[in-house]
């Protein structure tokens, strides 16, 4: 396999990889909202807008989950769903592209927020905080760029 497909190929790991946890974690979250069965302590949520796991939870599965999953199938298949383009702002770039590169921010983004919010801080921030650079790293390589070309 030569580099483009391997290139490729890890930008499909790591979004596949990022649907998993998000949907574990978010039905985890959203079938105990009290975040027992994950055993994340209630007072964490303390300095949140939120009483208890429900909405981020909620958030986790379908933002870090299931859209993930919508992704992938981009990715893997590019299905030619005109509709999908709709939040697509590089018209040069096949939609799941772009949403690739979003899940990237999203991930960030969600990181960020929950150590502003919980005041505290787990490996796995760190790990997550990572995984979101290198799925924007990954979709940023010139080969993997090419590779989603509208032309």
């Amino acid at each position: 396999m030569n580099t483009n497909h391997w290139s490729r190929f890890i930008l499909i790991i790591l979004i596949l990889f990022q649907a998993a946890s998000g949907l574990v974690g978010g039905v985890a979250l959203v079938m105990d909202p009290s975040g027992g069965n994950m055993q994340l302590p209630p007072d964490m949520l303390n300095q949140s807008p939120f009483s208890s796991f429900f909405i981020p939870g909620l958030i986790l599965l379908l933002v870090l989950g299931i859209f993930p999953i919508f992704v992938f199938i981009g990715l893997v298949w590019r299905p030619p769903w005109k509709w999908a383009n709709i939040l697509n702002v590089y018209k040069n770039r096949y939609w799941g592209w772009t949403y690739a590169l979003y899940i990237g921010i999203m991930l960030v983004i969600w990181i960020t927020t929950q150590l502003f919010f919980i005041k505290d801080y787990h490996i796995l921030h760190t790990i997550y905080a990572m995984l979101g650079v290198a799925i924007m790293i990954a979709a940023l390589l010139p080969m993997v760029m090419d590779q989603y070309e509208t032309r």
